[in-house]
């Protein structure tokens, strides 16, 4: 038969290679391995997965089962809806997120989006690309099945899981059957360094994602149960007390599955298990690098988050980052006698000395850039006017 009109299931079959479905040193045999085209129903993302595909909340009540499929994707759209709405670019359908390059002026493309925003057009995109295209990359997923009770968890391949949801319930005319191919694998094959490879190798992790996958590699190795259901981050916190060396056998193994990444990047990385939840969460969210992290581990929990804030805010660099937390550590060294105040006050302390330097339409300019139009601007300013005046009142009361 000409290579041309292979059928689909041959398409599939050629493309699986070793790395694919390698465990450890050995591959699957091909008697173990199959391709099925199995109803998106019977599907079921890891809850321990490093990446958060769905945003913290909605991730958190999708798996605790309070949210069907759909229903999670319905709750992004509208969070992105409302996102839109305030930026002045409201839409109905969620094909209008995607750029169109003949409509769309320099201005439109200069807009930031918000994470969420970005998150759904992307998966738009790929829901698109899989209607358009066929889904050539099958997802991997394990066989959880237990009597006649079908069930596969995926291991690798959320995101294309998602983007068939979306294709299935919310682009019109998509034709889609709600059917996914999948290498289906035998539960006691199952790897956590084969989804540490898919996620390195696909679209990049985050920082805080790596630090997630460099926990779950440790734990593994180190003969810890993994879970089927949702953690938080105290479970994946259980690394820091682990190293490499205490398992140098499996040394290699783990820093190719992160990437090739050296030892010290894999402990810089490991550390960012210190950082509070919630600025594990929102640095999870905007992408934020772990240079730009890194100084912030060395604080008290108490002040990771708003240093955070102020690197999405500001668009912080490393040098800053450092230069602000060293200040902030010498503020929690303070004597017990010393009120310890919120970093984020003294900040705005400090800035109250530059008022005679700073001209206000440069402060107006940088709260447009900031907050993404004039109107939320003006808003942002009418709140810190609200609150000089009850400070200004309070000093008064003094």
């Amino acid at each position: 038969m000409p290579k041309n009109q292979t059928t689909r299931i041959d398409d599939l079959l050629a493309s699986v290679t070793p790395d694919m479905v390698a465990t450890g040193a050995a591959s699957l045999k091909d008697d173990g391995l199959r391709v099925e085209r199995i109803l998106l129903d019977l599907l079921r993302p890891d809850p321990v997965q490093p990446r958060r595909v769905l945003p913290e909340r909605i991730h958190w009540e999708f798996h605790h089962q309070r949210l069907t499929p759909s229903q999670a994707l319905r709750e992004l759209v509208q969070i992105v809806q409302v996102a839109a709405r305030q930026k002045g670019r409201p839409f109905h359908n969620v094909l209008e997120l995607l750029p169109n390059s003949e409509s769309e002026t320099e201005d439109d493309a200069a807009v930031a989006l918000s994470p969420e925003e970005t998150l759904l057009r992307d998966l738009v995109n790929l829901a698109v690309t899989i209607r358009d295209d066929g889904q050539v990359n099958p997802l991997t997923v394990v066989d959880i099945s237990q009597g006649v009770t079908r069930l596969y968890r995926i291991e690798t391949g959320e995101r294309r899981y998602w983007a068939t949801w979306l294709l299935r319930d919310f682009i019109l005319d998509s034709s889609s059957d709600g059917m996914v191919p999948c290498i289906v694998i035998p539960e006691q094959k199952s790897s956590v360094f084969r989804q540490a490879k898919e996620n390195t190798a696909r679209t990049g992790l985050t920082a805080v994602a790596m630090a997630r996958q460099a926990a779950l590699l440790l734990l593994t190795v180190h003969g810890y149960e993994i879970p089927a259901y949702p953690v938080g981050n105290d479970f994946y916190r259980q690394a820091l007390s682990l190293d490499l060396r205490a398992k140098r056998e499996y040394t290699d193994a783990i820093l190719s599955a992160m990437g090739g990444i050296k030892k010290t990047h894999f402990s810089e990385l490991k550390a960012l298990l210190r950082l509070s939840d919630e600025a594990m969460e929102l640095a999870d969210r905007h992408g934020i690098e772990e240079f730009r992290l890194r100084p912030i581990v060395a604080l008290s929990p108490e002040y990771h988050a708003e240093i955070v804030r102020q690197i999405i805010d500001f668009n912080l660099s490393a040098k800053q980052v450092r230069e602000i937390c060293q200040a902030d550590g010498q503020l929690t060294e303070d004597s017990d006698e010393q009120e310890k105040l919120p970093v984020y006050a003294v900040r705005m302390a400090k800035a109250a000395r530059s008022t005679t330097t700073t001209k206000p339409e440069d402060l107006a300019r940088a709260l447009i850039q900031q907050e993404g139009d004039a109107g939320m601007a003006r808003a942002r300013l009418q709140s810190l006017q609200k609150l000089l005046a009850d400070a200004e009142a309070y000093l008064r009361d003094q």
